[in-house]
Formats: structure tokens, C-alpha cells, sequence
């Protein structure tokens, strides 16, 4: 299949798949236009705004600064010949082929986190001079190594499976890497709230805590349709470490679930929470997980065969200077992510404006679910994206380049101005997802 076949594959399954284009409801239409035109409802005080505005542009920096960090420590490690003289003392130590594999990708993965973690440090500093973290370095650093031990697994394991890949199929193994990527980014999904999850917070019943929560939730669950019982609803304790708030779903199957932060119970009302719960219910009532995977993977078809061929350019220039003499060598393990990390990044405006439209539509959703539940949606909307503003020092006004570069969510602003403006309950207007229905309480 020719790259510009893949190219069409995506275009024709992306405009059929998604329902970005489609022509939204007059309601919609009109209050996206409102937002757009009409006064900022979300604001900050002076000081607030200071800080939010300082936060943003040093928080900017690192999003940049961290995907060229990898690109140039990946780079000077291969120039002075730091994973030539790794592999040749694996080889020396570990006569299994497998065995070297596994040494060679574990070191690599390490040596570029370890190199990488003043920059981490960083990151974790700044939260914490803003407010936004509460954690100490002691149990910060404990995450980052269960952090890292369970991306050099992942690392290890994907790594052999590729390189067999690549040794079994030499033409086409990368259209069998694409085709087992799906059941297994499902299954991560599926494990993740039970296994990996707990490793860095703790959980506990909601109905413990808070059966008045409970009750409010199924409200919204039963008028959702998500298939979640007050048994699997969950409490974090975000508190001990965070300030920000945050109310979701996740997992799928058995393992989906409902898990609420600490903070969210602390600072918003429990109207405000039923509007973050029933945006959360709206991406699974809507599909968004796995049309975000299906978006997921045909970008991947089209970046893979982009990859190979720029990692067999790369090898064929610089192959000699850096020892490594052909694809099939653990040695290429530097090169395949380097170009992994440049295309992700090349490739982050596509995926952000797929998630910005899912969000929008999920805020859409939430709106209108809790509508009969709470008894002023509009006002729990917009008073609930003050509160997470205000917690997280969201910056009012980003740069429109940032938006479409680096945000995945649409600006509070927007969400904000859109949620006081949509009211498709008036006569002679039509909610998006929901039939007009009486007041259900």
C-alpha cells in the first residue's frame, strides 16, 4: 500500500468515522456564536491572573522543551557513541539475544529519563510554587520511579515484540506492529483502574464518604445509560497530593468505573459535580473512547510506513558513524524512538483538534443530562468551569497557535461563555442529545 493510498485512507475514514463536520443543532450554532462574541464570564482577580498568565507561559516552555530534550539527548548519545559501547558491553555479559534486548532497551529508556529529570524536577517545582501540588519530593520521587519502571516494562516488551517483528517480517512488519496496537491499547485500558491506577493514589467507596453524592450520580447515570453501580463509584484522595479537581470515568467492561477527587468534593457543589460526571459519561454514551482510538490508529497507519522510511534513511547516513548496521540491530532502538518522539510531536494538531471537537460535544452532553437533575444547569456549568479555572490558574486568553498546537481541550473561556449561552430548553428549541423532557426530580 503506497503512502499516498494511506494518506486517502485517512482523510475518507476520518471524515466518515468522526462526526466532526457534521451541521450542528441551531441551539448549538447559536450559542457557540454568543461565546464567541459576548462578554468573558470566566475571570480572575488581578493577583490570580498575575500568576495565571506567568504559570501558562513557563508551562508553554516545558511542553516544549521536553519532546526537544528527548530529540537531543537521543541525539548526543548516539553522536558520542554512548549506545555502541552499551551494546557492545551487553553483548559481552548476555549471550541470549533476547536477553541483550531486554538490557539494551531497559538502558536506553533509563539513561534518557534519568538525563531528562531536572526538567521533571522542574515541572513539579512549578506546581508547587503555584499551588497546584501539595506533594513532597520524598513521594514525588517515589512516583517517578514507579513511573519509570513501568515505562521500561512497557518499553522491554513492546521493543521485543517490534524487533521480532522486524526480524520475521523485514518489508512489512510495521503493518503488523499497527495491527496489534488496538487489542492491546484496549487492554491498558482495561487494567489501568484496577492495576496501575492504585500504584499512585488511593481509593476508597464513595458511598463511604458520601451517599448523598452517590444518589445525585445515579440520577445521572440512569439518565445516561452508563452501565455503573454505586459499587463502582470511587473516592481519590487527589488532596494529598493536587489541588486541581477532576470527576471521571474510566476503564471498559468490567473494570469501568466512576472516581471522583477529594478536592472536586471540596471546593465544587454537588450541581457542579454532576455536570463534570455526566461531560465523563457523555465521551462513553458517545463512544469517544474508541473513536479516539480508531482516530489513534489510522494516524499511526499513516505515520508508521513515515517512520520506517525516514529510520532506513537515518541509518543509511549516519548508520556508520553511530555502529549500527542495519534495522534489525538492538542498536537502532535510539533511532526508532527519536523518530517517535519527532512524529507524535508533528502530529499533536491533528490529534488535539479530534479531542477538542470530542470535549465540546461532551460539555454539550453534560449540559444537557443533568437538565430535570440539578436545578440550573447552566449556571452549575459555568459556576463549575470558574472553579476548575480558578484551581488550575488557567490562563483566559491563550495564543490561538497554542490552542491549535498543544490544547486537547477548548479554552475555559469558551467552555465558560458557551455554557452560559446554551439554553436549547426554550420554546421552539431542540436539545442536542436529549428529547425536551419534564423535570425529573
Amino acid at each position: 500500500m503506497t503512502l499516498r493510498r494511506l494518506s486517502w485512507l485517512f482523510v475518507v475514514l476520518f471524515a466518515t468515522v468522526f462526526p466532526c463536520a457534521r451541521a450542528e443543532p441551531p441551539a448549538v450554532v447559536a450559542a457557540e456564536q454568543a461565546a464567541r462574541s459576548g462578554p468573558m464570564l470566566y475571570s480572575l482577580p488581578p493577583q490570580k491572573m498575575q500568576q495565571a498568565v506567568a504559570l501558562h507561559r513557563q508551562r508553554t516552555m516545558l511542553s516544549w522543551l521536553s519532546p526537544m530534550a528527548d530529540i537531543a539527548i537521543l541525539l548526543v548519545l548516539l553522536s558520542v557513541g554512548y549506545f555502541r559501547r552499551v551494546r557492545t558491553w551487553i553483548e559481552r555479559h548476555a549471550l541470549r539475544p533476547w536477553m541483550q534486548g531486554v538490557l539494551f532497551l531497559g538502558a536506553m529508556l533509563v539513561t534518557v529519563s534519568v538525563l531528562k529529570l531536572p526538567l521533571s524536577m522542574y515541572g513539579h517545582r512549578l506546581a508547587v510554587r503555584y499551588g497546584l501540588s501539595v506533594q513532597h519530593w520524598g513521594s514525588w520521587f517515589a512516583d517517578w520511579g514507579k513511573g519509570l519502571a513501568l515505562r521500561t516494562g512497557l518499553v522491554v516488551l513492546i521493543g521485543l515484540g517490534v524487533y521480532a517483528l522486524i526480524r520475521r517480517f523485514p518489508r512489512t512488519w510495521w503493518w503488523w506492529l499497527w495491527a496489534a496496537m488496538l487489542p492491546c491499547i484496549v487492554f491498558m485500558v482495561f487494567i489501568a483502574p484496577v492495576f496501575i491506577d492504585p500504584l499512585f493514589n488511593k481509593f476508597e467507596p464513595l458511598q463511604q464518604s458520601n451517599p448523598a453524592l452517590v444518589a445525585q450520580l445515579k440520577k445521572v447515570v440512569e439518565r445516561s445509560g452508563v452501565a455503573i453501580p454505586p459499587d463502582r463509584m470511587f473516592l481519590m484522595k487527589a488532596s494529598e497530593k493536587v489541588t486541581g479537581l477532576n470527576a471521571y470515568v474510566t476503564g471498559v467492561g468490567a473494570s469501568k468505573r466512576v472516581v471522583v477527587w477529594d478536592t472536586t468534593i471540596a471546593r465544587a457543589t454537588p450541581d457542579e459535580i454532576a455536570f463534570v460526571f455526566g461531560h465523563e459519561a457523555g465521551h462513553y454514551v458517545m463512544q469517544h473512547l474508541w473513536l479516539g482510538m480508531g482516530a489513534t490508529a489510522l494516524l499511526i497507519l499513516v505515520l508508521l510506513p513515515i517512520g520506517v522510511w525516514a529510520e532506513r534513511a537515518t541509518i543509511r547516513r549516519f548508520g556508520a558513524r553511530w555502529g549500527i548496521s542495519a534495522e534489525t540491530e538492538w542498536a537502532s532502538a535510539p533511532v526508532l524512538l527519536l523518530l517517535s518522539v519527532l512524529l507524535i510531536q508533528l502530529s499533536d494538531p491533528i490529534g488535539n483538534a479530534i479531542s477538542r471537537t470530542l470535549e465540546h460535544n461532551a460539555d454539550i452532553y453534560g449540559q444537557e443530562v443533568i437538565h430535570g437533575i440539578v436545578a440550573d444547569p447552566q449556571r452549575a456549568a459555568v459556576h463549575g468551569f470558574q472553579v476548575l479555572g480558578e484551581t488550575s490558574l488557567d490562563d483566559p486568553r491563550p495564543h490561538p497557535f497554542e490552542e491549535f498546537w498543544s490544547d486537547g481541550h477548548p479554552p475555559i473561556w469558551f467552555r465558560t461563555n458557551f455554557a452560559g449561552a446554551y439554553d436549547p430548553w426554550r420554546v421552539g428549541v431542540e436539545p442536542k442529545y436529549f428529547p425536551k423532557v419534564e423535570d425529573v426530580r
